[in-house]
């Protein structure tokens, strides 16, 4: 077998079509400490991934070709403060503000099932490759009907797994790394 290097690596999926979707959160994902180049030192980070039920995919799962919502995930410092863009995409996925309490310490494991809007946009790389973005997270109108999650729910932390941390089994591959 030999060993070929190529410009890309995997299938190129056409990113999710800009615009205004439902959707429902299904993973967090602690990620872990990093540097932070931008400010200096080190922040602890976290994803958040969403199913977009209404946006529709075809997936091999277990040798089988499936139909399954698209998913979209976005990164985050772990932190509410004031100027944190965690706390700002909360605020406005939860439709209100944060109370004293609920700063001093607020339970993501809460966001795992919840619906809400994304407004998602295209952005291009350096590389010049399109993607998908989330350019905004907002409550849903009332009376929208509220999606239940079709992947299993996910969720992972470092703080909870102890000395030798076992990362779920359907974690994607980049997210490994």
């Amino acid at each position: 077998m030999s060993l070929t290097a190529r410009e890309k690596s995997g299938a190129e999926i056409e990113p999710i079509p800009a615009g205004v979707y439902v959707a429902v959160c299904y993973g967090l994902i602690d990620l872990g400490t990093h540097e932070n180049k931008v400010f200096g030192g080190e922040a602890h980070k976290c994803l958040v991934q969403w199913e977009l039920p209404d946006v529709r995919g075809e997936f091999d799962r277990d040798g089988e070709k499936v139909s399954l919502p698209r998913a979209i995930s976005k990164r985050y410092t772990l932190s509410l403060s004031e100027k944190a863009n965690l706390r700002k995409d909360l605020e406005s996925w939860r439709g209100r503000k944060f109370t004293a309490q609920e700063l001093s310490g607020f339970d993501l494991r809460a966001l795992l099932g919840a619906a809400c809007q994304l407004q998602i946009v295209h952005e291009t790389s350096k590389e010049g490759r399109t993607y998908a973005t989330i350019a905004a997270i907002m409550a849903l109108p009332k009376g929208t009907p509220r999606p239940k999650p079709e992947n299993s729910p996910t969720f992972f932390s470092f703080e909870e797994a102890g000395a030798k941390p076992e990362l779920p089994a359907d974690l994607p591959e980049w997210v490994e790394k």
